[in-house]
């Protein structure tokens, strides 16, 4: 994981391309992540990584364990605490961190928690077709039917499908590409979904499925500028 950051998902929206053409994107607050201690192999933890803390907190509200670490690195209460190993950007304790470390066209990978579905049957959590509603059938329209076997092994088979909770696991998509970077909002606009609600909390990191010989387009903020582009090209042909 050479470069990763606390995020929080903030919603959806949509940007054009120079061509037009519409990219829906995810928004995420990816700062300020502020560096609370840096491991190294040749200190005392024995390995090299970088944590990382988001969304300040109030102090009353930490554990006295967190509080007494928070200082002793000379950070501030935060929300959210993530550890990066071999982190590839070298910075020291207290420095601030944000979007910059990722540019228009990179690919990443979010990490975050599914939103949670409650207690689903077969056919919403595990798209079974359901019983018969006809020829005699009663009470079996959306069953999953018989689970287990006779006499032999006699029993219910480990990872048999069936009712249950759905939702609300960590869950990874990956080879997101990055649209835009605005830093003086310290946002990243992500093509694609991430997993889980607004308001989650999320972690970007780099992809490690990144295409190879791809190249980024260029991105403008609205289809209006791009359209107002053409006319002034075209007067400038006459």
């Amino acid at each position: 994981m050479p470069l990763g950051l606390l995020g929080k998902k903030l919603g959806h929206t949509r940007v054009y391309d120079a061509a037009g053409k519409v990219i829906a994107v995810t928004v995420v607050l990816a700062g300020p992540n502020r560096v609370l201690q840096v491991k190294t192999q040749a200190g005392k933890d024995g390995y090299n990584s970088v944590q990382l803390g988001f969304d300040d907190q109030k102090e009353q509200r930490l554990t006295k364990a967190l509080l007494g670490h928070v200082k002793k690195q000379n950070g501030v209460a935060v929300k959210r605490i993530k550890e990066f190993r071999d982190f590839s950007k070298e910075v020291k304790s207290g420095d601030v961190v944000g979007p910059t470390l990722f540019a228009p066209g990179d690919f990443i990978d979010a990490i975050g928690t599914t939103k949670g579905r409650g207690f689903e049957g077969v056919m919403k959590r595990h798209n079974f077709a359901g019983g018969d509603a006809s020829h005699g059938a009663k009470g079996w329209k959306r069953r999953g039917g018989a689970i287990g076997q006779r006499l032999f092994p006699g029993t219910v088979m480990r990872g048999m499908r069936m009712p249950g909770h759905m939702g609300q696991v960590s869950r990874t998509t990956q080879n997101l590409e990055i649209i835009q970077v605005r830093e003086a909002d310290n946002l990243l606009l992500i093509r694609g979904s991430i997993p889980g609600a607004e308001g989650d909390y999320v972690v970007i990191r780099e992809s490690k499925k990144r295409p190879k010989g791809w190249k980024p387009p260029v991105v403008t903020g609205s289809k209006k500028k791009a359209g107002a582009a053409k006319p002034a090209a075209a007067a400038a042909k006459k």
